[in-house]
Parts: structure tokens; sequence; C-alpha cells
């Protein structure tokens, strides 16, 4: 079987190397072009994956196609491969589009999976869910889940649950970013050097994440652990909650998901 991928932006190049790394797919098995020859050209002499001449090769070559582009380009790019896709895959990591939308530009008999990816996959640590078409079957929900597993953790979802997948993993790094912002900010307020105090943050946050996922405790029990009565923590939760944290982070995933609902419309 041969992959494809159309489109050679960092999403791509994060997912041939997860593939690659995991031996989902060999070097020799993958195909990928980009309308900027440069960045095919680059990715394949940096895996060892094979550039193609132009989009109607690669489909021609493929089994399976990964949609990489802009949202303002796919729909065309699709409609440019029309004939050459009849009874392949596609899926799409592109924002936005819908599997009904992709099912009518790529033809009838285009298998369609559509997928929420974050970027973290770009250091092996995504989250992402994806929905699989009208046509599509457990075969190629069960590769999808191997391509997206390659660089994180996946699952699979109904599409109308997609929006609120944008609005918590989508978006979330950027929420997460910004609290390792402001602590190392806070630590700096205390005396810390810069330096010292984003590294502490940073891997607090990559910490207390792994604990959750290794042990399986819910977060709050996690946090009981380390919050003893009269003691530091405490008095530092009960800044957050006067500040109401909790509910600025809940709002933040509810406004993008009815921002990606506004915008997939």
């Amino acid at each position: 079987m041969k992959l494809g991928f159309l489109g050679c932006g960092k999403m791509a190049t994060a997912l041939v190397g997860g593939v690659l790394k995991t031996g989902v797919f060999p070097a020799e098995s993958i195909r990928v072009y980009d309308c900027v020859p440069a960045a095919s050209e680059a990715l394949g002499q940096k895996t060892g994956v094979t550039a193609v001449a132009n989009a109607g090769a690669l489909a021609e070559e493929v089994d399976a196609l990964v949609l990489c582009v802009k949202p303002a380009d796919a729909l065309d790019a699709l409609r440019g491969l029309d004939g050459k896709l009849g009874g392949k895959l596609v899926i799409s990591i592109v924002a936005g589009l819908s599997i009904a939308a992709l099912e009518k530009a790529a033809g009838s008999s285009t298998r369609v999976v559509r997928v929420m990816p974050n970027t973290p996959a770009l250091v092996g640590q995504g989250a992402a869910a994806f929905a699989i078409g009208s046509t599509a079957n457990r075969n190629d929900a069960d590769l999808v889940s191997k391509i997206l597993s390659a660089v994180g953790c996946a699952a699979e979802v109904k599409e109308s649950l997609l929006d609120a997948v944008t609005g918590l993993s989508g978006s979330g790094p950027a929420y997460i970013y910004l609290v390792i912002e402001a602590l190392a900010d806070g630590g700096v307020l205390m005396g810390l050097p810069r330096d010292l105090a984003l590294k502490l943050a940073a891997q607090t946050v990559a910490g207390s994440a792994a604990m959750v996922l290794q042990t399986g405790q819910h977060p709050a029990a996690l946090r009981d652990q380390v919050t003893s009565p009269g003691g530091t923590t405490i008095a530092g939760m009960e800044q957050l909650e006067e500040a109401a944290v909790r509910a600025a982070l809940m709002n933040a995933v509810r406004a993008a998901t009815e921002r990606s609902r506004e915008l997939g419309a």
C-alpha cells in the first residue's frame, strides 16, 4: 500500500516522520508533493520518501492521500484530481471543511476521513480525533488511527464532535502556552531567573500531564495529593478560584468550539 501527502508543511512533515519512525509505512511506500517544489524535495531528501512531479502523479500512484493544504486551496485541489481518486481514501487534516464538502469535491467513489490534529504532533505528542465519511470503512479508520498514533494519540468521534475537539485539543496548546508563560512570569516576579522559571514551568506542566495519563487518576485526586491543609498549595488555589481560572478555561473551549462551528457553516 502506498501513502501520499498533498502538501509538505509542518504537519505533513510530522506525520511522515512519525509513520517512518514507528514502521507504519516504509519510506519506499510514501509519495509527497507540494506546489512549492523545494518543499517536497526537501522532505524527500530528509526522510528518503519519494517526491513526485505533480499532484496528478501523486494521486495516481497512491492508495491513500493525506490532504495537508491550506483550507482555501483544499477543495480546488481535490477537484483538480477528478477521476484520479476513484476508490481511494482521502484523509483530510484541513480545518473547517466538512466531510460532505470533501466528498463532493473528491468524487462520490472516494472514501473520506476528516481529522482534527494539533501542533504537538510536531514533537510526537499530538492529540487528534477523526470522523469517517459515508463510504469509508473500518479498515480506513484503523489506518488513520495508526497514522495519527505515530505522532501521539487518536480517537474516533462523530463528525458533529469535531468542533468541540477543535475547541479543546486543537486550540488547547495555545491555552497551555499561556499558562506556562504566566507561571514563569510568577517565578520571575518572585525572584527566579527567567530561563530557570520557564524551564520549571514547562516541566511542571509536562510532568503533571504525564501523571494524569500514566496513573489514570482524576486530576482532582492528584491535586488533593499536593494540597496540604493550611499549606502553600491551597493558598495558591484560593487565588486561582478567586480569579475564576477554571471558568475562564471552560469558556475558552466553548468560545473556540462555537467559532469553529461558524467557520465551518
